[in-house]
């Protein structure tokens, strides 16, 4: 069985992903802060009928995420799909969001760790086998600010930015590789309760997309906006 490691792993859309390629027959290996909550979601999706385990990492920690896609590798046989979408809690002061006025070394710091400092490295824990093997995918996902930036969210979009820019680049590097790299763009709040205004879609309406850039390696970006 393929297999796709889910960094960041949530309810939303990260169990949503999960459902998309375990549906196409991948096992899945979900990986996150939260043990209790990633067991929840391994129980769901073992009841649906996808074969899932649970890897918990801090992607502040590079450390504990190298060692947690290592022992999925491990449990799974190899890792043939990435995906990296970090979730920041928003009750974590180190990452509040601040506009570009407010940004200061110190509060862009933070966010690039945990965008583009985690991306790389959860990246370099899986490259070495996918150039072995000459083949393998790697998705990114970042918020829409990456591509058209929100004043409000000043020091998140432009972590998020380096790490779009970053994924468009190693896009650029692998061509030819037999390994592919993407990002994705969600410029919609998922779910329900988002802002007066703001766009909104379900995960399981964003999630079929990640699966059409696995399966037609032709582009090295999509930008969802409903």
């Amino acid at each position: 069985m393929p297999t796709i490691a889910i960094v960041g792993a949530g309810p939303g859309m990260g169990l949503a992903i999960a459902r998309t390629f375990g549906a196409q027959g991948f096992d899945v290996a979900l990986v996150a802060r939260n043990k209790e909550k990633l067991d929840g979601l391994v129980a769901r999706l073992g009841a649906e009928g996808v074969t899932a385990a649970a890897f918990t990492a801090d992607v502040l920690d590079r450390a504990s995420l190298t060692a947690a896609l290592a022992a999925a590798a491990d449990r799974f046989g190899g890792i043939d799909v990435l995906e990296y979408s970090p979730a920041p809690q928003v009750s974590d002061p180190a990452l509040a969001p601040v506009p570009p006025t407010a940004a200061s070394p110190e509060n862009l710091q933070s966010q690039i760790e945990y965008y583009l400092y985690g991306g790389v490295a959860a990246a370099q824990a899986v490259l070495p086998a996918m150039r072995e093997a000459g083949a393998g995918t790697l998705l990114f996902t970042t918020g829409g600010g990456s591509v058209n930036p929100i004043p409000m969210l000043g020091n998140v979009n432009a972590a998020a930015a380096a790490l779009r820019n970053w994924v468009l680049n190693l896009h650029n590097e692998l061509t030819g590789s037999g390994i592919y790299a993407a990002h994705v763009a969600i410029g919609v709040w998922i779910g329900e309760g988002g802002p007066a205004g703001f766009p909104s879609a379900s995960a399981e309406e964003i999630a079929p997309l990640y699966w059409d850039l696995y399966a037609k390696r032709d582009q090295a970006e999509t930008v969802f906006l409903g």
